[in-house]
């Protein structure tokens, strides 16, 4: 059967996107920094298990917290981007958002003491008006990416996108699509964030069966702070409330359902062991 992916974008509780009264990265150093007891929680249960993920730290953190970098790459997990300042894709020139990722990637790979092959956008921000977007991640010397969200989404979003793992037309870049599963006619996603959140359990669990039944990879992903009911809320709308912080309770005990009930994998170890996407290797 298919292996699942497991991922942890590695950002702080105030890293939430596009709220108008949200801190600005002039705010965040003096904000409460709760990302390194949770980042080491979750290594911790990594390890319980026996389970090996992709990190995907934005910049601005493994640029404060090298020694979080380190210490997922010393546990054997594999190191990533997400970007610096972590900014909507769609909201920065070509130019802008060259500079954003090389500046990332060159952080966490000085953290961590080895190459970053992945890169996740902020909100998976990868639309059909960021057409040069695998070009810009290519130039920066990216081999994978996992920002296209294939379904309607408030940030990004690309309906007709591809679901499955593949090599992007025209480059040697490789892009996991965030999974979504079809019910009643709509892509619908249940492995990460606040659908994580959201769904029971057994539902998120029959629904990764289904998808790996298709002879795909489940990609699931969380954030630090979603194992940590106790942080800071933000003032915000109460839809965009009930998104941010519905069921945090619930995160960990379905983080260990998930590593108990599939195996998981990092997306390079993915790419290594798939013939048909291996070719983006360096030879």
């Amino acid at each position: 059967m298919t292996s699942c992916i497991f991922s942890v974008d590695v950002e702080d509780w105030f890293h939430i996107l596009d709220l108008a009264a949200g801190p600005g990265m002039e705010e965040w150093p003096q904000l409460e920094s709760r990302v390194d007891r949770n980042f080491r929680r979750m290594l911790d249960l990594f390890d319980e298990h026996g389970a090996r993920v992709t990190c995907f730290f934005l910049g601005w953190i493994a640029e404060r917290h090298p020694a979080l970098v380190a210490e997922a790459a010393r546990r054997g997990h594999e190191v990533a981007s997400h970007g610096y300042a972590h900014q909507l894709v769609y909201q920065q020139t070509p130019d802008q958002f060259l500079a954003d990722v090389r500046r990332a990637k060159d952080i966490v790979e000085q953290a961590a003491g080895a190459r970053v092959h992945g890169y996740r956008s902020p909100g998976f921000s990868c639309t059909s008006d960021t057409p040069w977007f695998f070009e810009k991640l290519e130039e920066a010397g990216y081999l994978y990416d996992s920002s296209v969200f294939p379904a309607r989404r408030g940030h990004g979003g690309m309906e007709d996108a591809r679901l499955d793992p593949h090599v992007v037309d025209g480059h040697r870049l490789v892009e996991f699509p965030i999974t979504v599963a079809p019910v009643a006619g709509r892509n619908l996603c249940f492995f990460g964030g606040g659908y994580l959140r959201l769904f029971p359990y057994r539902l998120v669990r029959s629904m990764a069966r289904r998808v790996l039944g298709d002879n795909r990879p489940v990609v699931f992903y969380v954030h630090p702070r979603e194992i940590d009911p106790a942080h800071p809320r933000m003032k915000m709308p109460a839809v965009r409330r009930f998104k941010s912080y519905v069921n945090l309770r619930t995160t960990e005990p379905k983080i260990h359902g998930v590593l108990k009930d599939f195996a998981v994998t990092p997306f390079i170890d993915f790419i290594r062991a798939d013939r048909a996407l291996s070719g983006v290797l360096p030879s």
